[in-house]
């Protein structure tokens, strides 16, 4: 069982990581395409020349790996991905041979987080765009839409999403995936300093935190905004 969570950064995606990966079943790939992103684009990203020598830069051999063996023969492979790595030159037909599921979050909260990071945002950043498109790809071969869980949902009630979530993957719910130790894992990439503080602090899903308003937003994020919510409740329209 191939799982591709698709998700755009600055959601609670690491902790998902981490619910998956504690169960003794399951074994994990963190953001597999993000070194042939950066290496596509060229973009400066904190750790930039870490990434690009901890990966592979040729999106073929990251195809190979996510249908080839499973990391020690685990019955379940939990691949974390984020919808901006899945450039225009680099293929989907792969995804066919996976199960797909949708981690959204509202994208006023994305944004309010995403700056705290980086200064420079744009639409194509926080990959909402592409996620609705491998959306459709799927639901299209699939004749219905495949799950999606919000991130709010998530953390409001961990139990009853993540049940729901896996009872639409047609695998069992485990209690160990509501709680795990805190501290780092052998699947986070080599990024882990920059961006996973708070997830490597943490024993399992925070608190439901507070919606950011459009209004609290700065005004060069407004119009980001509001694209990307036509996608997100597009998406929501079909959350478990």
């Amino acid at each position: 069982m191939r799982i591709a969570m698709w998700s755009g950064p600055r959601n609670i995606s690491t902790a998902m990581m981490r619910s998956f990966g504690n169960r003794f079943d399951t074994a994990a790939v963190d953001e597999p395409f993000y070194a042939a992103y950066l290496a596509h684009t060229g973009l400066d990203h904190p750790m930039r020349e870490e990434v690009l020598a901890s990966q592979s830069r040729d999106w073929r051999q990251v195809v190979n790996q996510l249908i080839g063996p499973v990391p020690d023969e685990k019955p379940v492979f939990y691949q974390k991905h984020m919808t901006h790595h899945m450039l225009p030159e680099f293929g989907r037909g792969w995804i066919d041979q996976v199960k797909s599921a949708f981690l959204i979050r509202a994208p006023e909260s994305v944004l309010a987080s995403y700056v705290d990071k980086r200064a420079e945002v744009t639409l194509r950043d926080i990959g909402f765009v592409e996620q609705f498109e491998i959306f459709e790809q799927v639901a299209e071969r699939l004749g219905e839409a495949p799950p999606v869980v919000d991130a709010a949902d998530i953390l409001a009630d961990p139990r009853r999403t993540l049940a729901a979530l896996c009872d639409a993957l047609a695998i069992p719910f485990r209690d160990e995936m509501l709680a795990w130790p805190p501290g780092r894992r052998r699947e986070d990439g080599v990024w882990a300093p920059v961006w996973y503080q708070a997830v490597e602090a943490s024993t399992g899903f925070g608190p439901p935190r507070g919606a950011v308003s459009f209004d609290a937003l700065a005004d060069p994020l407004k119009p980001i905004a509001t694209v990307a919510r036509t996608y997100y409740e597009k998406m929501r329209a079909y959350r478990l």
